[in-house]
């Protein structure tokens, strides 16, 4: 009964089954055709390569005309860098020329300043001779219009300079000249326009520079500037300048006057200048002493002799300062104020002669006065 029992129980589990045949042919048919697949692959595999060869140069190729094409930007861009690189170059090369023209015309200019501060015109101004620094932008780059103006400017200033400086001595040696010749004196100028020129004729040299026409300019500067100073020299040797200086006045002038001795008319032949004993007498202009002595009527007497066939004579003295045959300059002490010969009291007695005739010196120191007043 038992086994009985164990019969039935065995029999209530369920029976073992396998792989149905119909999802093992389709996994079979799977495996196949997955390995056909391979196999075709395998075998095509040359041609697979080929087109995707093809792809890869079709892209390769895009990518080199895209590359060509970006050069071909570049070297516009490299050529458009490159124009305006040497436009810059360019005018910074016109700059500098024209820096270095500055220079030179304010290296003359600074030359003819000294020189007409010599010879005593006033100062035009202050020239260091430095060119302008080049003007920047605020990224840096060259300002060109700006330095090209700033140069310019400069060049107008330095030539308005040597025009203002050749002005003033070309009017003051006008002035001079016209005063001295109302008085019968004429100025040994040096001759104007000597432009005599040669040289031997050769060809031209490339790159060689031009002459400058600052030169002529400065030339022409120097040439007024000499004149006036062969002015001021004849001014020198004219009797124009106050033959006494101090505590002075005018006590007689020239021409018919009452005699202070006989009471009548009388011609006096100079002017008087009252001034104390001893009062130091000046030489009227540059010249040589040509008497130290006594005269009659007037007594101690100096005379110099001075160019343009002038001579003035100092009288009434108490003393002498100087020597027959010394050579004394505008302004030196010659002589001291007396009262000897025909004097009432201690005065100057100045008389200017042209050969054996005498001139009215008033005319020649108020051409002294004049001609100072123009100079200052």
């Amino acid at each position: 009964m038992r086994q009985s029992a164990n019969l039935g129980a065995g029999s209530d589990r369920p029976a073992r089954r396998g792989i149905h045949p119909a999802l093992f042919y389709a996994m079979f048919a799977l495996l196949l055709g997955g390995n056909a697949l391979q196999g075709t692959a395998l075998l095509m595999a040359p041609d697979i390569a080929r087109l995707l060869s093809g792809q890869n140069e079709m892209i390769v190729t895009a990518y080199e005309d895209r590359l060509a094409q970006m050069r071909v930007e570049i070297d516009r861009l490299h050529s458009r860098n490159y124009a305006q690189a040497g436009d810059i170059n360019l005018q910074l090369q016109e700059l500098s020329a024209q820096q270095e023209v500055l220079l030179e015309q304010h290296q003359l200019v600074k030359a003819l300043v000294t020189k007409a501060d010599q010879l005593g015109l006033a100062a035009v101004g202050d020239f260091d001779g430095q060119a302008p620094d080049l003007v920047t932008t605020a990224s840096g780059n060259p300002d060109m219009a700006a330095t090209s103006a700033s140069v310019a400017q400069m060049m107008d200033e330095t030539q308005q300079a040597m025009s203002g400086i050749a002005s003033a001595a070309t009017e003051r040696t006008a002035g001079i000249v016209d005063e001295l010749s109302k008085l019968g004196i004429d100025v040994d100028l040096p001759e104007p326009g000597l432009d005599g020129v040669g040289g031997p004729l050769l060809a031209v040299e490339a790159g060689a520079a031009a002459a400058s026409p600052m030169i002529n300019d400065a030339n022409a500067v120097m040439e007024a500037l000499l004149q006036y100073k062969a002015a001021r020299d004849s001014l020198q040797l004219a009797p124009v300048h106050m033959p006494i200086t101090g505590n002075f006045r005018q006590s007689s002038g020239y021409g018919n006057r009452k005699d202070p001795f006989t009471g009548g008319r009388a011609f006096h032949s100079g002017l008087d200048f009252a001034a104390p004993t001893g009062t130091s007498v000046l030489s009227a202009a540059d010249g040589m002493v040509t008497f130290v002595g006594e005269r009659s009527g007037y007594g101690k007497v100096v005379e110099v002799t001075h160019g343009n066939g002038l001579i003035t004579r100092y009288a009434h003295l108490s003393g002498y300062l100087s020597h027959n045959g010394q050579q004394v300059q505008t302004g030196t002490p010659i002589a001291k104020v007396g009262s000897t010969g025909r004097s009432t009291g201690p005065h100057l007695h100045f008389e200017v002669h042209r050969g054996d005739r005498t001139l009215d010196p008033k005319p020649f120191l108020d051409t002294g006065k004049r001609i100072l007043a123009l100079l200052n």
